[in-house]
């Protein structure tokens, strides 16, 4: 029976199309892999020794380098993920050389409504359950190096407490003088827990640790994430480690986690994770997953490892950027290819008829609830109004040097009417445009696209950063919210403004990337705001250190670092066939 999108839910496509998988083994002989490269776990998944194999090919020149990201989505998404699926999918039916990199999902996202992010109709990710369900334990090991450091921060609390100076003196410990009311990490864990924002721990007596305020955050906002996503080799990483503030004590100065003594054991829990796991697409392309942090509280992108893998493997690497341009590209632009040191060749921006609908004027979608009966029918009007969005995205993507390939990620029920005015307002704009039916048609619906890519490959770029480091941070800020985001300027609660100052005045944090916190639902920090809002200001409420990651984190909105499980999360429609031990419901 033929698969149909329109017929058959993705986690039916994806049970049916890993039939016909391809081995690691013969994915790696494919892609030239010798046996000393290929870490299997299991027939359909392995990891890639990425040391040996950066090494052996240190020669070989990179291949090209292209990114896709998108307009501003609705909250269902755009399908960002399927359309980086089903480029690769299109580039291998023209015979090119292609393999993709992109993140690995969180638990609290697939067990939520957004899904797991393994693309989806005839363009996915396989196979879908160990994508979808932990995979290789990456995120394990950086839920247990994260909460380690916790361990070691709570119990030097705990002992400080107890112990004279010379009580601690006697084990080699220093007294930090941690401040309880600026700790600065939390726990973490893999899934949407809203009643863990906030509790006490260490309720009891004095042996049951330091009663103090406390909270989780979800796995992929821990900056062991955003080090894995920007580490460049296991040297770069454990450096990072070190780095890693976790409080401050009680004169202003930063607690890391060296002063604890904890950066090494948090390392050797994360040494297999620097590995980059390999899947295939469903037509058989291979995939590299790697990393996972989230793009409107972290860095959005999978790891610089992963693409520096990628780019010796093959002629084109295909990377994603989390949620809109304005979040995830501006961060591929001005975090990740700074520290790798590599130049894309091209951007992909994905827009759907039904978003620009939504930013012309349509109403919001809300997940979990059916979409308006007003996105079902014909309304070109709408989305010539939403092409704002879409060109303001073209606009910032061209300010970087990159040649933009627009993807109209094209569903059944689009009209020609509305796909036509997508175009012209798309080209008008100065970016090739390109109509891929790749959800509904796999590879044979992404040609277009595909030729559009090669094309813009082709052409030679004046890649540039928006911001030099040496700018102050203010600076940058105020750069990103009036060119990016289009504000009107940047206003500071009183304490981001004063974090703001001692970092310029800092010699070693005012040379830090910027990494802005925002909400992906608007181009404004107002998710109520769509198409390109105008007259408003950015709001900092609050500025964040991630110098393991090497960035400051200014916080525009009220982002939390643990999202809420809604309502009717996916998770009540998940279960396993008994018989056959397979997982249904996943998408």
């Amino acid at each position: 029976m033929p698969l149909d999108p329109t017929k058959h839910a993705d986690w039916e496509i994806a049970e049916a199309a890993e039939k016909n998988m391809k081995t690691v083994y013969q994915l790696a002989e494919e892609l030239g892999l010798p046996k000393d490269e290929l870490l299997p776990h299991g027939h359909y998944v392995a990891k890639i020794d990425f040391k040996r194999l950066l090494s052996r090919l240190a020669d070989k020149p990179n291949g090209k380098y292209i990114d896709v990201t998108a307009i501003t989505p609705t909250p269902l998404g755009e399908g960002k993920s399927t359309s980086t699926i089903g480029l690769v999918q299109g580039l291998g039916k023209r015979k090119k050389s292609v393999i993709a990199a992109i993140r690995q999902p969180s638990g609290g996202p697939t067990m939520n409504i957004k899904g797991s992010a393994a693309g989806g109709g005839l363009s996915q990710c396989v196979p879908l359950t160990p994508f979808s369900l932990g995979l290789t334990g990456d995120i394990n090991a950086i839920i247990n190096s994260h909460n380690l450091s916790m361990v070691a921060l709570t119990s030097r609390m705990q002992h400080e407490l107890n112990y004279t100076d010379d009580q601690l003196a006697k084990r080699k410990l220093r007294r930090l003088d941690i401040d309880p009311r600026r700790v600065q990490q939390g726990w973490i864990m893999d899934f949407c827990a809203q009643s863990l924002r906030k509790m006490i721990i260490g309720i009891g007596g004095r042996m049951d640790g330091f009663m103090m305020e406390s909270r989780f955050d979800i796995a992929v906002s821990s900056e062991i994430m955003a080090i894995l996503a920007v580490a460049t080799d296991l040297k770069d990483f454990r450096d990072r480690m070190g780095k890693i503030v976790v409080a401050y004590d009680k004169k202003g100065a930063p607690v890391t986690t060296r002063d604890l003594e904890v950066d090494g054991a948090m390392t050797a829990w994360m040494v297999e994770a620097l590995n980059p796991n390999l899947l295939q697409t469903i037509e058989g392309q291979p995939v590299l997953v790697h990393a996972g942090p989230f793009a409107n509280i972290a860095i959005g992108q999978s790891s610089i490892i992963a693409d520096r893998v990628g780019l010796k493997l093959a002629d084109y690497n295909v990377t994603e950027s989390g949620f809109g341009a304005d979040i995830g590209f501006e961060k591929f632009w001005n975090l990740k290819c700074r520290y790798s040191g590599l130049k894309p060749n091209a951007a992909v921006i994905v827009a759907t008829i039904r978003a620009l609908k939504c930013h012309g004027g349509a109403p919001i979608p809300v997940p979990g609830k059916p979409i308006p009966d007003e996105y079902k029918g014909e309304n070109v009007g709408w989305v010539d109004k939403g092409c704002i969005n879409l060109i303001h995205h073209i606009k910032n993507i061209k300010s970087a040097g990159i040649n933009p390939v627009v993807c109209i990620n094209a569903f059944y029920t689009d009209t020609d009417a509305e796909i036509n005015i997508v175009r012209k307002n798309a080209e008008a704009a100065g970016a090739r445009v390109a109509l891929s039916r790749h959800w509904e048609k796999g590879g044979e619906g992404a040609l277009e696209l595909a030729d559009a890519v090669v094309d813009a490959c082709n052409e030679e770029n004046n890649f540039q950063f928006l911001y030099p480091l040496e700018m102050p941070l203010t600076q940058r800020i105020e750069k990103i919210a009036t060119q990016i985001y289009a504000a009107d300027g940047v206003d500071y609660s009183p304490d981001a403004l004063k974090k703001a100052k001692a970092i310029e005045a800092d010699p070693e944090l005012s040379k830090l990337g910027t990494c802005m916190v925002k909400t992906h639902l608007s181009v404004s920090d107002n998710p109520n705001k769509k198409g390109v809002p105008k007259d408003w200001r950015l709001f900092v409420r609050d500025i964040l250190l991630f110098k393991g990651a090497g960035f400051v984190v200014p916080v525009a909105g009220d982002i939390k670092l643990m999202p809420g499980t809604s309502s009717d999360p996916a998770y009540r429609r998940v279960d396993v066939d008994v018989e056959t031990g397979k997982v249904k419901g996943l998408f």
